[in-house]
């Protein structure tokens, strides 16, 4: 029987998908935006999906729901919403927005798992931060548990990612239980431009930019992604790296349940009408440069993908963060480009606008940092996990086309849960 695993502040899934592959069963996940929870849906048909603020769920409804009776949960993990830690942000302690840390240390208190992964944005140790991080660690112990110390914060570039993403961790464990480590750098960033030291000299560059991209068919040739996010496409030579998340070659550290899907099917790949002027200004920045109009990133085919953001909530504008510009031609990256460069399988879809499903990506930790994380965790537990033999239905793909009024429905919650931006009054500012 596999260790069992909750998954909060879930997002789409990218947490969800690392502990699962590190041969974790996630029985339930808790998320307040019903758009995301419909793709979490989807994409993990056989989990438990508790559509609520995480400030408002209990344990016992988590269990309850789940179906666990007296089984343990093994570890309880998440990434409280990290706004008011963001280094892009305002540093202030008082930050509202911080409270669901706290609600994330009761639910340990209720669960009582044997261990926690929460994690956040690197600004949360930094400057005044240390304060509040201090207190969380405070507040855990204060409740039977051990911290792993010191925290650390992991770039996703040196587990295998090809992408420069940090990720502030904080793991732990129920008092008397042996403590996990974090785990060790697999790779380095390609073309990495720190200064070397003896543990990078040992280490492989991570995949490139082109590594991920280089076998995904040309999108101009596919009119019909004009329309919508999928066509029926041949995809080319793939890289090692490529080739382990189309499924093609075995992924020795994958314990995933394979999913059925139509290998033919090129999916999230809805094409961006970008003016010609824009084409042009794309066209000229040179690889590894920023477009000086847009301040788009251009990608360099031979290094690893700047960190792929969010970009704004409904509630505060709907912006779209600057998607980088592809190494070979003169646009934006698409979505399933973007997923590439954040370790998600080629199964796993998104939401089919463009803005939710960047936004899902943006959100959320690469699958393979997150694997490594919950590697140390199954170590700690003593077990041996084994590779799923039997494919298992992806859910209804109308989940991956609602509206949040249609996704509220769905889940039997308020249209506003998430707060949607009035028009109106950005108009009279």
């Amino acid at each position: 029987m596999k260790p069992i695993g909750i998954d909060l502040f879930a997002g789409a899934g990218g947490l969800s998908l690392g502990f699962e592959q590190a041969g974790f069963d996630v029985a339930a996940a808790v998320e307040i935006d019903p758009v995301h929870c419909a793709v979490h849906e989807y994409n993990f048909p056989h989990c438990e999906m508790i559509c609520q603020s995480v400030d408002r769920v209990t344990g016992e409804e988590i269990k309850t729901r789940s179906q666990l009776g007296d089984r343990e949960i093994d570890v309880l993990f998440g990434g409280p919403p990290c706004q008011g830690f963001s280094l892009m942000g305002k540093r202030l302690l008082d930050d509202p927005r911080n409270t669901l840390v706290f609600h994330f240390i009761r639910l340990i208190q209720e669960l009582q798992p044997k261990y926690f992964v929460m994690e956040n944005v690197k600004g949360m140790a930094i400057g005044k931060h240390q304060e509040l991080i201090g207190e969380v660690i405070e507040k855990i112990e204060y409740y039977d548990y051990d911290v792993v110390l010191p925290y650390q914060v992991l770039n996703a570039a040196n587990y295998g990612v090809p992408q420069s993403r940090e990720r502030l961790f904080l793991i732990g464990a129920r008092r008397g239980l042996p403590l996990p480590k974090y785990p060790q750098p697999l790779t380095k960033p390609a073309k990495s431009k720190r200064k070397r030291d003896r543990i990078s000299d040992r280490l492989i560059d991570s995949p490139t930019v082109w590594d991920a991209l280089q076998d995904l068919p040309n999108i101009e040739e596919y009119a019909e992604l004009e329309r919508r996010d999928w066509a029926i496409a041949e995809l080319g030579t793939a890289s090692p790296y490529a080739a382990k998340l189309r499924d093609s070659s075995i992924d020795p550290q994958d314990y995933s349940q394979p999913r059925e899907y139509d290998r033919h099917h090129l999916t999230a790949s809805g094409r961006t009408r970008h003016t010609p002027k824009s084409i042009g200004r794309f066209a000229a920045t040179p690889p590894g440069k920023t477009e000086p109009i847009s301040r788009f990133l251009k990608l360099d085919p031979d290094g690893v993908c700047n960190t792929l953001r969010a970009g704004t909530p409904s509630s505060r504008g709907a912006f779209t963060s600057p998607r980088p510009i592809h190494p070979h031609h003169p646009r934006c990256i698409t979505v399933r480009e973007a997923a590439r460069l954040h370790s998600y399988p080629d199964w796993f879809r998104f939401h089919t606008t463009k803005w939710h499903g960047f936004r899902q990506i943006g959100n959320s930790v690469p699958p393979w940092l997150g694997r490594s994380v919950a590697g140390e965790i199954m170590k700690v537990l003593e077990v041996t996990p084994s590779k799923p033999i039997a494919h298992i239905p992806l859910g209804d793909t109308e989940l991956l086309s609602l509206t949040m009024a249609q996704a509220a429905r769905h889940y039997g919650v308020a249209a506003d849960v998430i707060p949607q931006r009035s028009r109106q009054k950005e108009m009279t500012r």
